[in-house]
């Protein structure tokens, strides 16, 4: 049985919850939010294609997570509080089972960081999920791309390259991304490809510490390019110190590892630059928001982004990062 639009609607309208900050929710023609005071509006928004972005084996649950889980760590870049989103769905056919299992898994993201579904629109087409995020940051207290100095340390968070990992080995038909892998190795990178998880409590200890920081989706190297050109500046990455998981160092070599670590992309890990007089103040930071992150580098004047080996010789990935038009 399939459902009709507002069906469907209500289907999903259900799993939400009244708020005093959401003047009126879903069931109108837009939402009317209330902003705290002093504070500045972040939107963000990510579209999720059937095999451009998950595999479309992928099931609902994951794929409800990974939507809004894309969303939350741009909001995270920004050092932004989640508040609301928007969710635009598009599907073949509105089959009861599939709604429930993409809501499960979409809810659970967002009630786990007070994310409220306010609105959005259905169609039927291609299985397309399109979500506006929404948060809040104290007046002029967003962490931004163009803040970076010479001399400031580049950090990223977690394992980048997990993700990649992942997907390279569904690729080869080594790992199903619809089962749970038997050897743990193999699940905790099913996991990280599937259901990524945004870094918010590790953005709100940034304030005053970061001076620049973005997500890492489309590769470490292309990621902190954008800061280097929004900021003006180049960045040295020390290939010796990027972090790495024993599922990761198990399943390839040194070369194939520095790609997907640094071009893989799909890891919504954060790097951001700190001064390195501030060195202590983020590894307390990181602790305190049971984080892990690595001082990997350091900002330069060269306006080039360069990742070195050990004795200083640049290397050069294959593949520079993820681009949907190259």
């Amino acid at each position: 049985m399939s459902l009709d639009e507002f069906s469907l609607i209500e289907r999903i309208r259900a799993r939400t919850v009244a708020r005093a900050d959401i003047v009126l929710g879903i069931g109108d023609d837009a939402a009317l939010l209330q902003m705290p005071p002093g504070q500045q509006l972040v939107v963000t928004a990510d579209t999720l294609n059937a095999g451009v972005h998950f595999p479309v084996q992928t099931l609902p649950a994951d794929i409800g997570w990974k939507a809004l889980a894309v969303n939350l760590s741009d909001l995270a870049a920004m050092g932004a509080r989640p508040a609301w989103c928007t969710l635009a769905l598009s599907l073949p056919a509105a089959e009861p089972h599939w709604i429930d299992a993409f809501a499960e898994g979409f809810f659970a993201l967002a009630d786990a960081h007070g994310m409220a579904l306010v609105g959005g629109d259905t169609t039927r087409g291609p299985l397309s999920i399109s979500i506006t995020a929404m948060g809040w940051v104290p007046q002029g207290g967003a962490l931004r791309r163009d803040g970076a100095r010479v001399g400031d340390d580049i950090w990223v968070t977690g394992i980048p390259g997990e993700a990649a990992a992942a997907l390279a080995l569904w690729q080869a038909g080594k790992l199903d991304v619809a089962a749970v892998a038997a050897a743990p190795e193999r699940e905790l990178l099913r996991q990280r490809l599937l259901r990524p998880v945004p870094r918010l409590p590790a953005s709100q200890r940034l304030h005053g510490i970061a001076r620049s920081c973005v997500d890492v989706s489309d590769g470490l190297l292309a990621d902190l390019g954008h800061i280097c050109t929004r900021s003006g500046v180049g960045a040295e990455v020390w290939l010796e110190r990027l972090p790495r998981s024993p599922a990761l160092a198990a399943l390839a070599d040194a070369e194939q590892r520095r790609q997907w670590q640094l071009a893989g992309g799909d890891d919504y890990e954060l790097c951001f630059t700190a001064p390195p007089q501030l060195r202590e103040q983020v590894a307390l930071a990181m602790e305190f928001a049971a984080t892990p992150a690595s001082r990997i580098g350091r900002i330069t004047a060269t306006l080039q982004v360069l990742a070195l080996d050990a004795s200083g010789v640049p290397w050069q990935p294959p593949r520079a990062g993820y681009n949907h038009f190259a």
